[in-house]
């Protein structure tokens, strides 16, 4: 943790950008950055070199900047990046864009050439305003180095609220070299920027007469809910209106696994019952999620017979892909609380049972008899040996399905991977992220084998800082989403998805100080599992499941919830 100086807040004497950046941040509660040193972030660096604020060096900056998103996805406090000009941005690029798809608050420092030579294609320039305002909330490139105590505070606020994201300030290295009296301003104002928290009563009274008069109602929690820090709430008016609660994938954990209400996660590869709730319901209260793709299939048979209401605190999200009948603007939080006040009597008996009839007849399955060990059997005792309490992060693929599936959570800020953008190489890096925010927390990295060798260089940390990180590799020797889309949809025509060359595992953690251990069946996953899981160390597991399972239920393209396939009784 961050040790805070003592500093005059109006002004201060004379000092270097450097040193007025480091010190803005240390006000700002920066408690730990994320970064990787360069020529255009040398005087920065040097600044972290007299000041306390911890510094992990990543191996590389993909790393560093999913690392923060980990971070920020467990603790909500927005994660903090360094990189240098050039290479150095952009390769952070993938994991802005992944920030901004899933709302996640980062702040981000890039070093630039000095201002005299931007645009003579110096080395290791990059346009980073123009690569990164697609993909930012919000980006900046500073001009004047008494700017950056505002630039820096302007930066937190606008990434922590409102709909989270990313924001990126360019630091030209004639800025961060240069001196200047520095002002550090207590209070911002933004007047182009107002996010609207409050909830219009109008809308409020709308959605509870609706619910009134719904027979089949029923909610889906999307992050929004995490982010707002809403769940206590959102459990509160489920339970005091009993009105079934299903979960998009990064919403998972918003509302408790275990409780009677929870029919699981919806959309492409949810459970029957939550998509049939979907399917079949006559109001749904969409609280937080963006009704994107992967959830709602094909828009012409989505929820056909509902009326749709939708809490937002984003109002470009609010009719952009679903009509919407009841919209609000509001925070998550704010919402529930007019709701809760709200005075209503719902009659939701007969939906819930048939809802349940549809849980009972229509659950998860996998073959249980069969030889090898199977990635469903492997998650399932991932959550028994932890109890259930884990924070898991994962990349994107089967295993990260799996995951959703198998692994129920019963706490919020428990669950950490990659929704929108669907970035291999996430997981393992994220892991580092929460374990940092949470060093007493047991972190599991579920990850697959592809996406593995994307980031395995951050073993490096991991040995470094001594995490006590689980890495579980799936390990199916293939891109097994890619395959399994292959083998449904392109008649088994297995186009590079196949890995037949893969590391030694458990040699290479070895190499890096890591105790490495394979498992290839059940009882072997068992043993490991028991002793290992929570062990005050590292340890990487390379399980070796049966290769061709496939992730089921399954909504193929251009389908809609009722449409699944490889449901079974």
């Amino acid at each position: 943790m961050a040790v805070k100086t003592s500093v005059d807040k109006t002004a201060s004497a004379e000092m270097n950008g450097a040193d007025i950046l480091i010190q803005s941040l240390i006000n700002e509660g920066a408690e730990i950055i994320f970064g990787y040193p360069g020529g255009a972030v040398l005087p920065i660096y040097d600044a972290l070199y007299k000041n306390p604020i911890k510094h992990v060096l990543t191996r590389h900056e993909q790393g560093a900047i999913h690392a923060a998103e980990g971070y920020a996805r467990v603790s909500g406090k927005p994660g903090v990046v360094i990189a240098t000009s050039g290479p150095g941005v952009t390769n952070l690029v993938t994991g802005i864009a992944d920030a901004m798809m899933d709302s996640l608050p980062l702040v981000i420092f890039t070093g630039q050439v000095a201002q005299d030579v931007i645009g003579t294609d110096a080395f290791q320039e990059a346009d980073v305003m123009g690569i990164t305002m697609p993909i930012t909330k919000y980006n900046v490139q500073v001009s004047d180095m008494k700017e950056l105590p505002r630039l820096v505070k302007e930066a937190f606020h606008i990434a922590t609220t409102g709909r989270p994201g990313p924001v990126l300030i360019d630091i030209p290295k004639n800025i961060s070299q240069g001196k200047a009296v520095a002002h550090f301003e207590p209070d911002i104002h933004l007047p182009g920027y107002q996010p609207n928290l409050t909830p219009n009563y109008l809308q409020i009274k709308k959605l509870s007469e609706a619910l009134s008069q719904a027979d089949r109602p029923v909610i889906l929690a999307g992050a929004g809910v995490l982010h707002a820090k809403a769940s206590y709430d959102l459990t509160e008016f489920a339970e005091r209106y009993q009105i079934p609660v299903t979960s998009t994938l990064l919403g998972l954990g918003s509302f408790p696994a275990d409780h009677p209400l929870f029919l699981g996660m919806a959309g492409m590869h949810g459970v029957y019952a939550a998509n049939m709730a979907l399917h079949e319901t006559d109001l749904l209260i969409n609280i937080g999620a963006r009704f994107d793709d992967r959830l709602t299939g094909n828009l012409k048979h989505f929820a056909p017979r509902a009326k749709v209401a939708h809490i937002d605190v984003d109002p470009a999200e609010i009719g952009k892909n679903v009509n919407t009948h009841i919209p609000v603007v509001a925070d998550a939080k704010e919402a529930l609380v007019k709701l809760l006040e709200e005075d209503m009597k719902t009659d939701t008996d007969n939906w819930r049972r048939c809802l349940n009839q549809y849980r009972n007849d229509f659950p998860l399955w996998y073959n249980k008899g069969e030889q090898g060990l199977l990635p469903q059997r492997l998650i399932e005792m991932v959550h028994q040996y932890t109890n259930g309490n884990a924070i898991v992060t994962t990349d994107v693929g089967q295993h990260q399905m799996w995951a959703a599936q198998y692994y129920p959570f019963k706490q919020p800020h428990r669950w950490v991977t990659s929704g929108g953008l669907g970035t291999m190489g996430f997981g393992f890096p994220a892991a580092i992220g929460a374990q940092l925010a949470f060093p007493e927390e047991n972190v599991v990295a579920l990850i697959g084998d592809g996406g593995f060798q994307m980031t395995l260089q951050e073993l490096s940390v991991v040995k470094e800082l001594n995490l006590p990180i689980k890495i579980v590799i799936l390990n199916n020797e293939a891109l097994g989403m890619v395959r399994q889309w292959q083998e449904t949809f392109y008649e088994e025509r297995y186009s590079h998805s196949i890995i037949p060359v893969q590391p030694d595992f458990v040699k290479l953690a070895e190499s890096y100080g890591i105790r490495g251990i394979r498992v290839i069946n059940e009882q072997e996953a068992e043993s490991v599992f028991h002793e290992t899981i929570t062990a005050k160390e590292p340890v990487l597991i390379d399980c070796r499941i049966k290769a061709g399972e496939n992730v089921y239920p399954m909504i193929a393209p251009g389908k809609g919830h009722h449409e699944m396939i490889g449901v079974k009784p």
